[in-house]
Parts: structure tokens; sequence; C-alpha cells
């Protein structure tokens, strides 16, 4: 035998003992049973999702002569959203539309701007068309920190404030920014084409009284001049006017070899056709982008044939980018084209979707109690691939792409002619 005790087996007929092992069972029961019913609250609080819906408005013209331009906005709108919503772009995040129409008018703009704050799902707006209607909005839409990216403004004043061209650059608005390049490269741009690649030495200038028009035929004049142009005349028209037929006559006297109208395509169309029609002259018509549309060549008829535009940005059609963009909007056969501005539509929305995730992002991804000024603070560092290409914002909350376009009609279409930057 060895030295060891032997090991003292346990008596089961022994009451204290069974009834220690009784318990020391059922506390092993109780305490595994609590690690399931926490294990499964575990697992039910990762697999609940955050959830949120959240509307982009846009506000455009969807009556009025300008319908089309606003129409191609909305569905370009649409379309982004959609694309946000498919792909889960800010996980737990919902877009909806809602599409407010401005006509074409400042007051109702500010009206629709007015709503818009006063919804409280709305997270950001796109539009408007019209500098002059985002003129009326901008101070409601930054009073609530109300994100409004438009992607057809070109009016300078809107982001570097009225005294712009003295080289006093103010942002009067931290919520306002576009997506399109600006009448500060616009009109110089049209001017050095006109003068060194069309080679005309004398303009005629007409422009209505919006802030659009006569802000582009301003910049346009100014830059004509410095290239050694002459400006024969200037005549102003009231925006909707019908009655050009004694400014064709005085175009006509002053021997131009161009007429630049700043302005929209509904009077630009009406003035082309009767300079060729019943003044009977071959003076070919110049604008901007406003006219850059083919409801310009259905008004103006056969009399646009050789009109030019200058536009923003380069052609949907030509750009890989922007591939997937013209064929989903042909897919979701929308009775109205995009147009000049549907492709900067899509990017402004995007932008918000863009800001909305960030502003996600940096709350542990929730919106935080105040959504709109987050939003708006997150969109100064917004930066994607766009449809139009690549997509940023300067301090003033404009784009950084300054491309431009010019295009004439030929054979009863717009047909881009040359790309390019203004330089100085």
């Amino acid at each position: 035998m060895s030295g060891k005790q032997p090991v003292e087996s346990p008596n089961w007929n022994d009451m204290p003992y069974r009834m220690k092992h009784r318990r020391m069972w059922a506390f092993g029961a109780v305490l595994t049973a609590l690690l399931l019913v926490l294990t499964a609250c575990s697992a039910d609080n990762a697999g609940a999702s955050y959830s949120r819906t959240v509307t982009i408005a846009v506000d455009a013209p969807l009556t009025g002569p300008l319908a089309p331009m606003g129409k191609g906005i909305a569905n370009s709108v649409e379309l982004a959203v959609r694309q946000a919503n498919r792909t889960q772009e800010v996980p737990g995040i919902t877009f909806k539309t809602t599409t407010l129409d401005d006509g074409g008018e400042p007051s109702r703009g500010k009206a629709n701007a007015e709503r818009a704050v006063g919804a409280s799902d709305v997270i950001g707006m796109v539009g408007p068309l019209n500098s002059g209607v985002a003129l009326f909005m901008q101070e409601t839409l930054d009073r609530a920190h109300l994100t409004l990216v438009s992607p057809a403004n070109t009016n300078p004043t809107l982001t570097l404030g009225p005294d712009w061209l003295s080289g006093e650059k103010v942002r009067r608005y931290p919520s306002y920014f576009r997506t399109v390049t600006t009448d500060a490269s616009q009109g110089p741009f049209a001017a050095q084409f006109a003068y060194e690649g069309l080679g005309k030495k004398r303009v005629f200038v007409v422009a209505d009284d919006e802030p659009y028009g006569k802000g582009l035929a301003a910049t346009f004049s100014t830059e004509f001049i410095r290239q050694g142009g002459t400006v024969a005349g200037r005549e102003n028209i009231s925006p909707g006017e019908q009655n050009l037929g004694a400014i064709t006559a005085e175009i006509a006297a002053s021997n131009p070899d161009l007429v630049f109208f700043g302005g929209l395509y509904p009077e630009c169309s009406m003035l082309s056709k009767l300079l060729k029609t019943v003044t009977r002259t071959d003076i070919p018509v110049m604008g901007g982008d406003a006219i850059d549309d083919p409801a310009y060549i259905k008004e103006a008829g056969k009399a646009a044939e050789g009109d030019y535009a200058t536009s923003v940005g380069v052609p949907t059609d030509i750009l890989s980018s922007a591939r997937f963009f013209v064929s989903s909007y042909k897919i979701a056969a929308y009775k109205t084209p995009p147009g000049t501005y549907g492709a900067y539509a899509y990017d402004s929305a995007w932008a918000i979707v863009q800001g909305v995730k960030g502003a996600v992002a940096n709350n542990s991804g929730r919106l935080p109690s105040n959504p709109r000024l987050a939003v708006t603070d997150a969109m100064q560092s917004v930066t994607f691939s766009g449809v139009t290409g690549p997509v940023s914002f300067d301090r003033y909350g404009d784009s950084t792409d300054k491309q431009l376009t010019v295009y004439v009609v030929r054979e009863g279409k717009w047909t881009p002619l040359r790309t390019g930057s203004y330089v100085n």
C-alpha cells in the first residue's frame, strides 16, 4: 500500500450532499438561461437598424414657358433619389421627393421656400432654375439652415454678393450651393469665342431685366470690349416681352455682325425669328445656357439655324460619367427630356444625399437633433464623382468645375463646337 489516503467516494445516500448538489444544478440552470436571454437581447439590438425618412424638395417651373426645363430638373432629382434608396447610399435613411412649382416667378419661389422650411421632413432642396427666383429664396432657407443646391443658377451675386465685380466677395448665405459654373466665366467665355473663334468685331447686346440676363450681358460686353470688339448698341426688354419689332429694326440699322442676348429662350427665339423673317437679316444670335434647349429651336424654327449658345459643362452624350444617367433617364420613359440642367439636377440631389451621409457619419450613424444644420455643415466637404464629372464646392459654395461648351444650331439640333474654360 502507498502512503496516500484513498479518495472517499461521495455518499449518494447522504441527504445534505444531495441538497447541495441540487442547489448547484439549479443555480447553473438559471445562470445558463439568463445568459441565453442576454445573448438574444444583444442579437436583437444588433439587428435593429436605425430608420428615418427624409425629403428632398425640388423648386422649378412646372408650368409656363419654362416648364420643359423645370420638368427635366424634377425628373432627374427623382432618378437620383431612386438610386440612393436602391443602393442604400445612407444606411438607415430613406429619401423621398416633393416638387414645388414656381412658374419662374420670384414670389412663388419664396412661398415654396417657406413651405419647405415648414415641412420638418425636408432635409434639403434642389433648384431653382432662375437666378432671379433664387434671390428671393436664399434668405428664408438660410435662416432655417436648409440647404439649397441649384443645378442652373449662374448669376455670381448669389454666392459672391452684390459687389463681386469690384472685387469685394462676400458669401451671405452659407446654405446655398450650385453645381454649375457662373456668368463670371460664361459671359467672358462667350465673348472670347465670338471675337476670336468666330471673328465677330461688332455686336448688338439685348438683355432682359432679370438678374440672370443682365448679369450675363454685362460680363459678355465687358470682355468683348476688352478683346477689342465694339458694342454697336444695347437694349433691355421685359421678361415675356412680345413686341420686339422696334428692337429688330434698331439692330438692323446698327449693322452688327452678331447679336448677343442675355435672357431666356422664349424671348430670344422670338428675336431670332423676327430678325431673319421680318427684318430679313442673316445676323446670327448668340445667348447663354438658358437658350440651350430644344424648345429654342422649336420656337424659332428655321431661323435658329446658325445661332449660338454657350452652356455649362461638357455635353452629357460624350461624358463617360453620364452614361448611367442617360440610360436610366431613357429607361424611366419620362415624357420630358432632361434638358440642359437634368444631369446637374441629378448631381445636385446626390450632393444633398452625400451631405446627409456626412451628417449621419458624424453622429454615430444617426441624424442629429438639428439635421438641417448638420447637413449644411457637411455640404462644404462634399466631394464625389458625379454624372457631370467631379463635384465639389469652393468656399463660396460655387462649383469647382468651370467647364463650358459652345453650341451651334445645325440641321435643327444644338451641336457642340468647343469645350473649355475661360482664361483671363
